[in-house]
């Protein structure tokens, strides 16, 4: 249900362009598909991920661990990956033609292999527009200290 929101969001968000600066358009687009990115990974739908991440994505997580594509849709559908909730702020775009980096701050917590976790950490986000639509190549989180 939310992905159909954020859906909804985007196309309002795409139809209302023309308001302001192409740029603008394409920055709340991206956003909105940070949030959508958000969603998906609280409901571990791999699928809805793997629509937003290009073939060759890599993400390095937290701990240094860095995955593939296939391990990152991977263990976002592993049972043992049960996240709560996942809360972004303070988010940030740079656009550069057709690639964009959005940062910001995020909030996660969940189980995993049955041990709790609560991380607040920051987000990198590296976009790149292919035709009509943003692809993230590279997603990078490092833990903020408490």
């Amino acid at each position: 249900m939310k992905l159909a929101i954020w859906v909804m969001v985007l196309a309002a968000s795409a139809w209302a362009q023309g308001a302001g600066t192409p740029s603008e358009g394409q920055e709340s687009k991206l956003l909105v598909l940070e949030h959508m990115w958000n969603d998906a990974q609280v409901s571990r739908d791999a699928h809805a991920l793997a629509g937003m991440i290009a073939e060759r994505f890599t993400d390095t997580e937290y701990d240094g661990e860095v995955s593939d594509r296939e391990k990152f849709l991977a263990d976002i559908a592993n049972p043992q990956y049960q996240p709560t909730s996942l809360n972004i702020h303070d988010l940030q775009v740079n656009l550069y033609q057709s690639t964009a980096v959005v940062i910001g701050v995020y909030h996660t917590k969940g189980t995993f292999n049955g041990k709790p976790y609560d991380h607040v950490g920051r987000f990198t986000d590296t976009w790149v527009l292919e035709g009509e639509k943003w692809l993230c190549v590279a997603s990078h989180t490092s833990l903020l200290k408490k």
